[in-house]
């Protein structure tokens, strides 16, 4: 998280990954025609509907977090937005770390329809992860410290854990998907913040927890052994300054990333190399996080720097396997 030609998603992610696996090193990716991209719905930032973060319906809607109104709302196909839940307000004078206001962060949902998302607000009594079931009303089923900035939010469906990446305190916490006491399952300086935000985005993919670091603009890896247990940690891609949220494309390494304060989207390939696809002129304003479902990239934007159309919009892309 953070405050922030037209793009050609589906060619030059295509062409990007396959150089990438052809030459084995970097991509030039160029284009000659634009994907089809749709904004689905221009949202209020008066009403605070900035989207931090996003996880998909099986219909097409998207379910988000709007950053600092403490809302979790759903984006139909037609654009439509419905508040699900308002979490609870923090007593007055509560500062939340880093940001300072409420923070609603990373969102995933589960296969029985029930959305996990995080909350912070530099209390203790409401800071952690959130569940919320199906009409119901949201509950904390974990607590995390005060200090923490949990952001970025992944479900290992495999072990049934939820694995949260914080920014304040460089540390990846593991939960388990019915609640409890978090873990810390990893901590490195890889994943520090040096000024603002540090881990920050993060995905379960290929047996590891994939995590990007805002203020050192890289990609890591961090394989997850037999036992659960974090290895070393792996930096995958540099360069990609301010970079939030990222989604894998396939089954494969091949990555699109956020990069906020820019208005861009980046393929980034396996070999760590990456190229900017969608940018400002495809109505990218401050792109704060991404999902992909089959040949469709969704795209939330925050405006946290452009102050402007905060929006969430889909690009076809060509799946990278």
């Amino acid at each position: 998280m953070t405050g922030a030609g037209a793009g050609r998603l589906a060619v030059a992610v295509a062409a990007a990954t396959a150089l990438a696996l052809t030459a084995g090193g970097p991509a030039a990716a160029t284009t000659t025609a634009s994907p089809d991209v749709r904004v689905v719905a221009h949202l209020d930032m008066a009403e605070g509907q900035r989207p931090e973060n996003i996880t998909l319906e099986p219909g097409g809607a998207a379910d988000v977090t709007f950053a600092f109104s403490r809302q979790v709302a759903r984006i139909s196909p037609d654009g439509e937005v419905r508040v699900l839940a308002t979490l609870p307000a923090p007593p007055a004078g509560a500062r939340t770390p880093v940001l300072s206001e409420p923070f609603l962060g990373g969102i995933v949902r589960t296969d029985d329809r029930t959305l996990y998302f995080l909350y912070a607000t530099g209390t203790s009594d409401l800071t952690g992860v959130w569940r919320l079931r199906p009409g119901g009303t949201p509950q904390r089923i974990a607590a995390l410290p005060a200090d923490s900035l949990p952001n970025g939010l992944a479900l290992d469906r495999h072990s049934g854990r939820l694995y949260v990446a914080d920014s304040a305190l460089g540390t990846l916490w593991r939960v388990p998907v019915g609640g409890g006491t978090p873990v810390k399952w990893a901590r490195a300086p890889e994943l520090e913040p040096t000024g603002f935000l540090g881990a920050n985005g993060i995905k379960i993919h290929g047996g590891a927890a994939w995590v990007s670091n805002l203020d050192r603009g890289t990609v890591l890896r961090i394989p997850i052994d037999c036992h659960g247990v974090a290895g070393p940690v792996e930096t995958r891609a540099t360069g990609l300054a301010d970079i939030d949220d990222f989604a894998f494309t396939g089954t494969g390494d091949t990555l699109l990333a956020a990069i906020n304060a820019d208005n861009e989207v980046s393929s980034v390939r396996p070999d760590g190399s990456h190229t900017t696809v969608l940018t400002a002129a495809d109505g990218l304003q401050g792109p704060t996080s991404l999902a992909v479902r089959g040949s469709t990239v969704y795209v939330a934007s925050g405006a946290y720097f452009t102050d402007n159309d905060p929006n969430l919009l889909t690009a076809r892309i060509e799946r990278a396997e």
